[in-house]
């Protein structure tokens, strides 16, 4: 053995002991411990602003919607005939409905059925070219000067074109 051999002191084992228990600690202790927080995420872009709704599409020089068959404005006094797509087929035409007491239904309907010689139960009326489209309430020929109890008063080369050109089924629309 070397006379330069160190001697291990219980002092000095100790001191190393300490030290390396320290390191294995520091060490450790670090190693499992969570990572640091990373940067904050940008921030959020705002939320996209939802369009609004398309409008209806109306038939053009008319109140009522594109997919009416027949279009009735009460407070014009004007009636039309379209193609159920937005075109204006025949009219405007005048066109009286009810009173105060007897007013036209406002809103959209379907075509029931039509009858040329109608004869009204309830008025003792005639009623030439009547197209009914809500529950006793049509088109039909009648005066444009004495509002109705309802109904939809056109002259006579209007009622029987709107009788020719509508069919149960089709849509019209009354708007006020």
């Amino acid at each position: 053995m070397s006379s330069h051999a160190r001697r291990c002191t219980p002092l000095a084992l100790v001191t190393v002991i300490l030290g390396a228990v320290t390191a294995l600690l520091v060490g450790a202790g670090t190693a499992g411990a969570a990572p640091a927080p990373a940067a904050a995420p940008p921030a959020a872009a705002p939320a996209p602003v939802a369009a609004p709704a398309p409008a209806v599409a109306l038939t053009a020089g008319t109140p009522c919607d594109a997919s009416a068959d027949a279009c009735v404005d009460l407070s014009s006094q004007q009636a039309w005939l379209t193609d159920g797509q937005g075109n204006v087929t025949y009219g405007p035409v005048g066109a009286l409905g009810g009173t105060k007491k007897y007013p036209t239904p406002t809103g959209t309907f379907s075509v029931d059925y039509k009858d040329a010689d109608h004869v009204s139960n309830l008025y003792d009326a005639d009623m030439p070219f009547s197209v009914f489209f809500a529950p006793a309430i049509a088109f039909h020929t009648g005066s444009l000067s004495q509002r109705s109890h309802g109904c939809i008063h056109l002259g006579k080369t209007a009622s029987k074109r709107f009788f020719a050109n509508l069919s149960p089924g089709d849509t019209v629309q009354v708007v006020s």
